[in-house]
């Protein structure tokens, strides 16, 4: 039985489930009834940060134009235009073992892939979560499932992993940004998105 969690809430990924090496992140979410013309196109990253909480460098952002780390610790399984269907829209994997040692924490976030052209935001879309499953027992451990907190954003940090003591946590963050992915990067220290 997963953890369901609430925004703010943080748990232990390792320590409870010891052994556990490999997760999958899943991203899903539905839109609205929406008469806009254009489709949601919304996108999953994983930022890579350091101790100061930014990218050490462009590599450590992982989106659908750079699907897979060089440590092969972060993959991104690929970009789903449409969020149509059940179950997750798109999938993060991670080898916790294989994360690189001056790398403290992964922020996951989703963005809308022109929002501003297209004028959508995240008030139009809902059901939005984050679950994490282990990957060898295909269980899924955490599961925090976001509300309808949102009405004019256009990217949201869902929530991260970040080292403890030697051991790897959850934050539930469901926090909201104007700006989309531009703005995200710029928080995260990137200067081209």
């Amino acid at each position: 039985m997963p953890i369901s969690l609430q925004k703010g809430q943080k748990v232990d990924l390792t320590k409870g489930n010891p052994g556990l090496k490999s997760i999958m992140i899943g991203l899903g979410w539905d839109v609205n009834r929406y008469d806009g013309g254009a489709d949601f196109d919304l996108d999953a990253s994983a930022f890579l940060l350091g101790e100061n909480g930014k990218c050490p460098t462009t590599d450590e952002f992982i989106f659908y134009g750079n699907l897979k780390h060089s440590s092969g610790a972060v993959e991104h399984m690929g970009d789903n235009l449409t969020g149509e269907g059940e179950g997750d829209d798109e999938q993060i994997n991670v080898d916790l073992a294989l994360v690189p040692a001056n790398i403290q924490k992964i922020a996951f976030t989703v963005t809308i892939y022109e929002s501003d052209a297209r004028r959508q935001n995240f008030g139009q879309v809902s059901n939005s979560y984050i679950r994490i499953l282990d990957t060898v027992t295909n269980q899924e451990i955490i599961r925090y499932d976001l509300g309808e907190d949102f009405s004019i954003e256009t990217a949201i940090v869902v929530g991260e992993i970040y080292r403890h003591n030697g051991e790897w946590k959850f934050n539930a963050i469901g926090s909201g940004f104007q700006g989309g992915l531009a703005a995200l990067c710029a928080n995260y220290g990137i200067e081209t998105c």
